[in-house]
């Protein structure tokens, strides 16, 4: 068809169904689904333990903390960075929290400063990143070092298992349920629908897409590129430290060991969720989604009896394939 002069055609708009099914964290719901199916027709005792209340609960219990996290990480890898430096997060937020609590202090003061301790952390790699222009892998590969480090300083290598008289508040707070539903699954919806609205909808959203498109352009049309990094390291400091108060509470207990290699956790739920590694491309369901899948091949594999040191090979050959699956949609990936 040849276009009136002056038009320029650019063939029918896809429907709504056909943008659904382009979108990578369509694919990866149904792997989600797919993969305990599967598994049902390989050994037929595979269902009765995976399908079972219980399994279910632990199930969207543990990929929560990480969902959590990788809602902040999305925020990060839509401008085109990186935040490597999750795992200590975790740790230093959660040896925060139960030192305060041992100490006698309240639950509310110590989840207080356990936040701050996230926000702080964020702020720094923020400042670094984005007015020194130091490489997000450095710096926040430096800050893994120093924030496990931290934490090991000043809990001095102790084991936190008593948090004042406040403890049943936070045991029920991070362990407990409400209306059948583990508590870190309600923190993570609402979260994951504040922050998809805030991606979708909001000028800030739509200004941490245009960075990770092409940081100059959106600098040249007045959006304010520094502060925008630096809030969205921050935001990635404040989700890691929600999910440190949440992990405390279910373990009922803490080390500064906690949150080892869940930077590589909370990256491949991005990655695997369809965020661009390049930026400008990403959303909440894509870090929710992800974690998902993680976690149903993590217990389908040990539920079927699968020697538990193959789980990260296959977590690999996962992310291997999504990053694969950008490339033939003709996307730009690193």
């Amino acid at each position: 068809m040849t276009a009136a002069p002056g038009f320029a055609y650019s063939g029918p708009r896809p429907g709504f169904l056909q943008k659904i099914i382009s979108k990578q964290p369509f694919w990866v719901l149904i792997a989600v689904v797919i993969i305990p199916l599967a598994m049902t027709l390989v050994e037929p005792s595979f269902q009765r333990a995976f399908f079972s209340g219980e399994n279910f609960v632990n199930n969207t219990r543990n990929f929560a903390f990480i969902a959590i996290m990788a809602l902040g990480q999305v925020a990060v890898m839509i401008t085109g960075g990186i935040d490597l430096s999750v795992g200590s997060t975790l740790a230093l937020s959660g040896i925060v929290l139960g030192l305060l609590m041992d100490a006698g202090h309240s639950f509310w003061l110590a989840a207080f400063a356990a936040l701050l301790t996230g926000l702080a952390v964020g702020a720094v790699n923020g400042y670094l990143i984005a007015y020194w222009r130091l490489s997000p892998f450095v710096v926040t590969l430096g800050m893994l070092s120093i924030g496990r480090s931290l934490a090991l300083a000043i809990s001095n290598n102790k084991f936190f298992h008593k948090f004042g008289p406040d403890q049943p508040l936070l045991l029920q707070f991070g362990g407990g349920k409400t209306f059948g539903i583990a508590n870190p699954v309600i923190v993570m919806v609402i979260l994951a629908l504040i922050m998809g609205f805030v991606f979708k909808y909001t000028r800030y959203g739509r200004h941490l897409y245009a960075i990770g498109g092409n940081e100059h352009a959106a600098q040249l049309t007045g959006v304010p590129v520094d502060l925008l990094k630096v809030s969205v390291y921050v935001l990635s400091g404040l989700m890691t430290a929600i999910a440190a108060i949440l992990m405390v509470g279910w373990l009922g207990s803490v080390t500064n060991g906690i949150g080892i290699g869940y930077e590589l956790r909370v990256i491949a739920s991005t990655v695997i969720g369809g965020v661009n590694l390049l930026g400008g491309e990403g959303g909440a369901f894509a870090a929710v989604v992800g974690a998902a899948l993680i976690e149903i091949i993590r217990n389908s594999l040990l539920l079927a009896g699968v020697d538990p040191y193959w789980q990260g090979t296959f977590v690999g050959v996962f992310i291997i394939l999504a990053v694969l699956l950008e490339r033939l949609r003709g996307r730009k990936v690193g």
